[in-house]
């Protein structure tokens, strides 16, 4: 059975930086994983953030790009978010996700279909002030 934990989250400043982490339990025995990071707002769409896979792909959303990073770690079963230079339009709630069937080379369009995606985290929030 998998099952997704994250934590990490809390209320930081604008500028700062938080890393985000997903325990992943019962994922990806055979080492082979596809895994992404959503955000949503009370009272909009889940967003994508960030996606990773064991196939080499990795897929960030526009407003995310250059400032979060994302990784795996296999040996440990974590998933992580790095996030600097955070925004006050980046306080969320963070969910991890995990898809047990993915294509190679997936498109962010692709990749952040949370229709993809079998397995979820419960989410923690971020808290970004001006």
């Amino acid at each position: 059975q998998v099952h997704l934990q994250e934590s990490g989250g809390g209320s930081v400043q604008a500028a700062g930086s938080l890393t985000l982490s997903c325990a992943a339990s019962g994922y990806s025995p055979t080492g082979r994983y596809s895994m992404a990071w959503f955000r949503q707002v009370l009272g909009k769409e889940r967003e994508g953030v960030a996606h990773i896979d064991s196939d080499g792909t990795t897929n960030y959303g526009d407003s995310v790009k250059g400032r979060f990073t994302i990784s795996y770690d296999n040996n440990k079963n974590i998933l992580y978010l790095q996030m600097n230079d955070l925004k006050p339009e980046d306080s969320a709630t963070y969910y991890c996700a995990a898809a047990s069937f993915w294509v190679k080379g997936m498109t962010a369009g692709q990749a952040f279909d949370p229709v993809l995606y079998n397995y979820w985290g419960q989410g923690t929030q971020v808290t970004v002030s001006s």
